[in-house]
């Protein structure tokens, strides 16, 4: 039953695309129904996280509304972050596309030590600029074929992607940012962004070499055979993009992107293998993601508990800081860091951030910067975070050992990118 909801969930995102909306709100009532009914099966540590950022959003909504008589639209409060776990939902029928008899292709000799991890890290980067989570699987699948990802391998995958949030154009922290500071300026935010990124891969490599013995962990191989999916999954992307569907986002895209390839490959085999197929991924697949789904809908449900009370408390004239420059900028950057550790998603951070700014036209590309830095350094750290819940979820490696082991990476790139914030005051990096 609640493999069907989720994939009630999915379907109805997908319709929404299009104009079609059965039943209002629906994408969210039939995911959190789903979570409700897999609640006991979520292990005990998630589950407990995910009640409390629940019950902390309904009562500041409650809150809200009975000392502040807030104005709250109660039939839409379930749908905070439906859109991420719709892609996420989504981005899980991956695992349909290929070879269809389940036999293994020989596979040659692999790419191991530095130039192996920097091909995993530069796999990821490159094309999850474009595919975001979804080149997660498509590598980390390929890597799997020669045995459990190792620690390296986990690290690099974890890092290749979220440190493309610090410059990606069609990253989901993006999305967000564009949303919340419009008038920003994107090529400075490339100029400075970029290079961080390029850091974040060299130091990646350096402090792997040092920390592990690579010479027999291998990496992903930058061959047109290895890159073959992912490259066809991105020029689809683009194409629905630039020209079939300028519209939509490329979030949206993926999420009926991928289930539509995954259908399409499936098919030449018959309709009834097709139809097994699915079945079988909704009712083993779907139910295993509960945990991502569940914090994904409980962080969604705290941010707008937050945003909604901050808003009501102060009428929407209080601000945090009455200028935002590069000391506010440090100071946020590292609170939101600190929450991601704590097990806050970096959304929730910079959402609660610019609901309590009121940003002049030259700060936005600031402000633009520290939510893309936090997401970027928050993410590879926080145990709560997409991508290392997405890996606990397929490869089952704890988010909380992933935090461990990128705790000193992470002060690496806090140094690199408080520097960056410093400089602006007397470069005008952001000006």
């Amino acid at each position: 039953m609640a493999g069907v909801l989720i994939l009630i969930g999915l379907v109805l995102q997908i319709l929404g695309f299009i104009g079609l909306t059965p039943l209002p709100h629906g994408v969210g009532y039939a995911l959190w129904l789903a979570t409700l009914l897999l609640w006991r099966d979520i292990p005990r540590r998630t589950r407990w996280q995910a009640g409390a950022l629940a019950a902390i959003g309904l009562g500041l909504l409650v809150l809200a509304r009975w000392r502040y008589a807030a104005e709250i639209a109660w039939p839409t409060v379930t749908s905070g972050n439906t859109y991420v776990v719709a892609m996420l939902v989504g981005v899980s029928f991956i695992g349909l596309i290929g070879n269809r008899s389940g036999s293994k292709r020989p596979l040659g000799h692999p790419v191991t030590g530095r130039r192996g991890t920097l091909g995993t890290w530069l796999g990821v980067h490159l094309l999850g600029t474009i595919l975001n989570l979804s080149t997660v699987f498509m590598i980390g699948d390929r890597l799997t074929r020669r045995g459990p990802l190792t620690t390296p391998q986990l690290l690099a995958l974890n890092r290749g992607l979220s440190s493309a949030a610090l410059w990606s154009p069609f990253f989901a922290s993006m999305g967000v940012v564009m949303t919340l500071a419009p008038n920003m300026e994107y090529s400075r935010i490339l100029a400075v962004g970029l290079p961080l990124a390029l850091l974040s891969g060299t130091l990646t490599t350096l402090e792997l070499s040092r920390r592990f013995d690579l010479s027999e962990v291998a990496g992903f191989s930058l061959s047109p055979r290895s890159l073959l999916m992912p490259v066809v999954m991105a020029a689809l992307v683009m194409l629905f993009h630039f020209q079939l569907t300028p519209e939509l986002s490329i979030v949206s895209i993926i999420t009926f992107l991928l289930p539509a390839a995954a259908l399409a490959s499936n098919l030449p085999a018959g309709p009834r293998w097709t139809l097994h197929r699915v079945r079988q991924h909704t009712l083993s697949r779907l139910p295993a993601m509960r945990g991502e789904i569940a914090l994904f809908l409980s962080a969604g449900l705290l941010t707008l508990g937050l945003s909604t009370l901050v808003a009501a408390a102060t009428g929407s004239e209080w601000t945090l800081f009455a200028h935002f420059g590069p000391a506010q900028a440090v100071l946020s950057f590292l609170a939101i860091v600190a929450s991601a550790v704590v097990g806050l998603h970096p959304i929730i951070g910079v959402s609660v951030l610019a609901s309590t700014l009121n940003l002049s036209g030259n700060e936005q590309t600031l402000f633009a910067f520290t939510a893309l830095a936090s997401w970027a350094v928050g993410t590879s750290v926080g145990p709560l975070s997409g991508i290392n819940l997405s890996l606990q979820g397929r490869y089952g490696v704890s988010g909380y050992r992933m935090m461990r082991h990128n705790l000193g990476y992470a002060t690496a790139m806090v140094v690199l990118v408080i520097a960056v914030m410093l400089l602006n005051e007397t470069l005008s990096l952001f000006a």
